[in-house]
């Protein structure tokens, strides 16, 4: 599915209070530089120094420079007000002391920064169309039509054209990010061989299997001569039905196990309520045919027939059909303003107040919401791993509380399942997906402390 986020990349625009997301975005206007596009060409660790930019005022002022941007002692205190209310909000969540949760704040608006300016860089573009629909999105998710929030904006003395240029950026990093990071990604044939091997072990260990036994049984405390007579006798046994004999016949004869009236059948159960020695020695066999060697257990001796193998000979994953809505979160919205906007849709939907299609028609930032959300049948390792956990734990028809992934906070209903046999390809398709996404957060980290390795940053002093 290419448009879908979970998977894929993000869509456009974020939803937020507004007042706390325009805010966000701007205060104080007239206190911060404005973005300055770098000339095409250069590159994030060429851009030495700021463009010509209105200095802070009202107090404000600047505590670092990176490549083209500037970072305000503002902006930082926001940050740490934010992080502040946030953690109040959370039981048993406690702040580092305040002099690294400065430091903390400091290096995550370099880091934004960075991330800016290299977007800006790449050649990455957000064409108009885009731009727009993120922004009606915006409005629409606090019950506002375009004019309105451009209203709101201009009576909080709010840039608009400040705010449409900070949405960009965000759509732009993001995309960059989806780009690169994946790019920087290797995945080996080995890699895929093991962990294919992994799965295909697991669903031997989920098969059922029906066995017959002729069981010699040996006495704890057996002399050495009497083992090798009841040896001898169980290898005359194995002898007689390798050669031909009716196996039901020799162990109704010689067995001494509880089941040899029936002919020494155990019955059909999962593999993983037999002995291990038991299904190690069947795996190898076809359906009808007899171990090659006695077995031999703390109860004696044994001559094993694999009857019935009940696993298909192939892989079978269950499947997934499900929907969601998705509020992108960034500086303008908070994970825990996103996760009260859904638990508000989520109290409506469930009331049969809203449709569950109709919201994300109306609010989702993914590419699905055109299509009510619906992400149609995915497998394991197919979405993220927090949603895909989040998926698995619903009833069919169930809601799920928000989650929250790299790429937002997500609204997941479940509508359908199923059980498929995947073919070999499909089955290595899938290991590589899960294998990509338990390497992407390993690969994005290396790949913005490169940038930022790359990256021209000049701290400065706070002014006397």
């Amino acid at each position: 599915m290419t448009d879908c986020l979970p998977c894929r990349r993000a869509a456009a625009a974020a939803a937020a209070p507004l007042l706390a997301a325009l805010l966000a975005l701007t205060a104080p206007a007239q206190a911060l530089a404005q973005a300055q596009t770098a000339a095409p060409g250069r590159t994030a660790a060429a851009a030495v120094a700021p463009q010509r930019q209105p200095a802070p005022l009202n107090g404000d002022y600047i505590v670092a420079v990176v490549n083209q941007e500037l970072v305000t002692a503002g902006e930082v205190e926001r940050r740490i007000e934010r992080a502040q209310q946030e953690a109040a909000q959370r039981t048993g969540v406690r702040l580092p002391p305040e002099s690294e949760l400065r430091q903390q704040a400091m290096d995550s608006l370099i880091d934004e920064r960075v991330l800016v300016t290299y977007a800006r860089d790449s050649g990455a573009r957000v064409e108009e169309p885009d731009l727009d629909r993120a922004v009606l999105s915006i409005a629409q998710q606090n019950q506002l039509t375009l004019e309105q929030m451009r209203d709101r904006m201009r009576a909080d003395g709010i840039d608009y054209a400040r705010f449409r240029a900070n949405l960009r950026d965000q759509m732009l990093v993001e995309r960059v990010r989806e780009r690169e990071v994946y790019q920087r990604i290797r995945i080996s044939d080995l890699e895929i061989d093991r962990l294919v091997d992994q799965q295909r072990a697991a669903a031997q260990a989920d098969a059922e299997l029906n066995i017959a036994q002729i069981l010699v049984t040996v006495p704890e405390n057996a002399s050495a001569a009497e083992r090798e007579a009841r040896k001898a006798r169980a290898e005359a046994a194995l002898a007689r039905v390798r050669a031909g004999e009716d196996f039901a016949k020799v162990a109704a004869e010689l067995s001494e196990d509880g089941n040899r009236a029936k002919g020494g059948e155990i019955g059909l159960r999962p593999a993983s309520r037999l002995p291990d020695l038991f299904v190690d020695a069947v795996r190898p066999l076809a359906p009808g045919e007899i171990t090659p060697t006695l077995v031999t257990s703390g109860a004696g001796y044994h001559v094993l027939k694999l009857l019935d193998r009940r696993d298909g000979g192939a892989l079978r994953v269950a499947q997934t059909h499900a929907r969601h809505i998705l509020l992108r979160t960034s500086q303008q919205l908070t994970a825990e303003a996103a996760s009260r906007r859904l638990d508000e849709l989520r109290r409506q939907i469930e009331s049969g107040a809203r449709s569950f299609d109709e919201a994300a028609r109306q609010v989702s930032d993914d590419g699905s919401a055109a299509n009510g959300g619906d992400l149609g049948w995915a497998g394991p390792g197919q979405f993220v791993p927090e949603f895909e956990d989040a998926m698995n734990k619903l009833p069919l028809g169930g809601i799920s509380a928000p989650v929250v992934s790299r790429f937002g906070v997500h609204l997941i209903q479940v509508l359908e399942r199923r059980e498929v046999a995947l073919e070999t390809k499909q089955l290595r398709e899938q290991a590589r997906n899960l294998l990509r996404e338990q390497k992407f957060d390993e690969a994005y980290g290396e790949w913005a402390r490169e940038l930022r390795a790359r990256a021209y940053v000049e701290m400065r002093e706070p002014p006397l």
